[in-house]
């Protein structure tokens, strides 16, 4: 996308403000970092045992499978949901997860399962309409908040995580950090070392919830009203 009258758009602000334009900002050194102190030090399995902890205040079903079960564990969660109507993400992952031969077991079952392909462009949102479940894999997931990291890509549309009625995040455990500031971390690093992020980064914490009225927490307000993580040891 082309930026049009930037640079005299700043010069006026600069102007009004009173004050000479800035072209550089330097980040802030901050003497004190607690922040950084939460769980540090903790293993990947440390930080799993954590997220389940959290599952459990966030309203979240958990499961923690390897890659051999991960079939079979996915079966289940959808047959105890009721679903037989499927939005997936799509790209890599799928097949290195093996869920391509998966789908195509459950299509012959007569489950209905639509991969997001950005060639349908409008008909996946319509699909995700009416799924039962969206599933997606989390790019990086936040132990003490129990929230997945979702780049919205071509092959992830943001519909799979808002749209069915329930919500399904495969996990691998190496996408495990303690908090937001690691996430906000790997994403600039990404950046900086030229592999551009996603525009559009979800964080997704359980079940859609809202404690707005009252403060009585609701849960399933404005989106899935049900959600399991499943953790891939292996993945």
């Amino acid at each position: 996308m082309a930026i049009h009258n930037r640079e005299a758009f700043l010069d006026k602000l600069a102007g009004r403000l009173g004050r000479p334009r800035r072209t550089e900002v330097a980040p802030p050194s901050y003497s004190v970092r607690p922040q950084e102190r939460v769980f540090q030090g903790a293993t990947q399995d440390e930080l799993v045992e954590k997220l389940e902890a959290q599952c459990e205040v966030i309203h979240t079903s958990f499961e923690r499978v390897t890659l051999s079960e991960l079939e079979d564990t996915l079966r289940r969660v959808l047959n105890g949901y009721g679903v037989s109507k499927i939005v997936s993400a799509g790209g890599p992952r799928i097949e290195t997860s093996g869920l391509v031969d998966f789908y195509d077991q459950l299509r012959k079952e007569d489950y209905e399962v639509q991969i997001w392909d950005e060639e349908k462009g409008r008909q996946n949102v319509e699909f995700a309409e009416q799924a039962g479940a969206g599933i997606v894999f989390s790019d990086i997931t936040l132990a003490e908040s129990g929230t997945v990291t979702l780049f919205n890509d071509r092959y992830n549309g943001r519909s799979i995580s808002l749209l069915p009625e329930t919500f399904i995040a495969i996990i691998p455990k190496s996408t495990m950090v303690p908090r937001m500031t690691q996430a906000g971390r790997l994403i600039h690093e990404e950046e900086e070392k030229g592999n551009p992020v996603s525009s559009c980064v979800s964080f997704v914490t359980g079940p859609s919830n809202s404690a707005d009225i009252e403060m009585n927490l609701i849960v399933g307000v404005h989106g899935p009203v049900k959600a399991t993580y499943i953790v891939v040891d292996d993945l």
